[in-house]
């Protein structure tokens, strides 16, 4: 049974380490009884370990913020993406249902193939490129078709001062190189994770206003677009980074962390083509996604890519 309205629930969250889940852990206590797992904990490609944890914790909410998220190996590794990203989802989704629990998930931008040329909406058609973005899908399918109360967010080129992601990368090669070759046809929306678990956890808070049941949460239940406002490309978004850490102070320790204490060298970020920098998986020349419907439905959106960015070296 959900937990009644004035008992807050215990949350289960998954991917504690990771870059979402990490700024998750920081939001999500206010929400419920937080138990954060590791995929040493809990590792999502074992369906059966991810039932008894469901059925031992007897969560009122899951919140899955793990996911296989290496692009270009899931082209070799597709078992390893569709275990984690598809078929963990299903199991999550289907023990949701059966104890009457709400789950939140979160999918990306590359369940769309890019020929659009504007900002993609929730129900445009996906057709993704890649794996990484097929398993994707199915599991954001497999949601939908448990029919348990559920919210997917999509997001969008996620970056954090922690992990592996395109700000971290450029942080480094800035420190090894005095020129930085980056694509600019390929335009999305970069967005900080702590932006996205704020935003996520904003919204809980409004649905928990009404109670923690389950009718309440399949009122908003579906899908949503929770990316930065904007798009620039990654050629821009690199640039960008280097002019906000010029004034960077460079004893901040996750800064220090990523440049490793060295002086960045960088002195000019030239732009080329995908077909310059071939990569093992495709990606989408453009996917940018509409964040109407959230603000439709939430009455906020998150800020600008620029205006993230620049918080986070302010030191948000």
């Amino acid at each position: 049974m959900a937990p009644s309205p004035d008992v807050k629930p215990t949350i289960l969250l998954t991917g504690k380490r990771g870059q979402l889940g990490s700024e998750l852990c920081t939001f999500l206590p206010a929400m419920g009884m937080l138990v954060a797992l590791n995929r040493g904990e809990l590792d999502l490609a074992r369906p059966a370990a991810i039932r008894q944890t469901v059925r031992d914790l007897r969560p009122g909410l899951i919140v899955n913020a793990a996911a296989y998220t290496q692009v270009d190996l899931a082209e070799k590794d597709e078992a390893a993406a569709f275990a984690v990203n598809a078929e963990a989802p299903a199991v999550l989704a289907e023990e949701a249902k059966n104890l009457g629990a709400m789950l939140v998930h979160f999918s990306t931008d590359y369940v769309f193939d890019g020929s659009k040329m504007a900002p993609y909406l929730e129900e445009d058609a996906p057709n993704p490129l890649n794996t990484y973005g097929r398993s994707k899908l199915a599991g954001e399918q497999a949601i939908r078709a448990s029919g348990a109360a559920h919210l997917i967010f999509r997001t969008s080129w996620v970056y954090a001062p922690r992990g592996r992601n395109f700000l971290l990368t450029i942080l480094k090669l800035s420190t090894e190189r005095e020129e930085l070759r980056i694509v600019h046809d390929q335009i999305g929306a970069p967005t900080w994770s702590r932006e996205i678990a704020s935003g996520s956890v904003r919204i809980l808070a409004l649905l928990a206003e009404k109670g923690w049941n389950r009718d309440s949460f399949a009122a908003a239940a579906g899908t949503y677009h929770m990316t930065a406002l904007g798009e620039t490309s990654w050629h821009q978004f690199a640039q960008a980074i280097l002019e906000e850490s010029s004034s960077m102070s460079r004893e901040a320790p996750w800064f220090a962390a990523a440049t490793s204490g060295l002086p960045q060298i960088t002195r000019r970020v030239t732009a080329i083509t995908t077909a310059e920098y071939p990569k093992a998986a495709q990606r989408p020349a453009y996917s940018v996604l509409s964040n109407l419907r959230l603000q439709q439905s939430f009455g906020f959106q998150l800020p600008g890519w620029r205006e993230q960015l620049h918080t986070l070296f302010c030191g948000g």
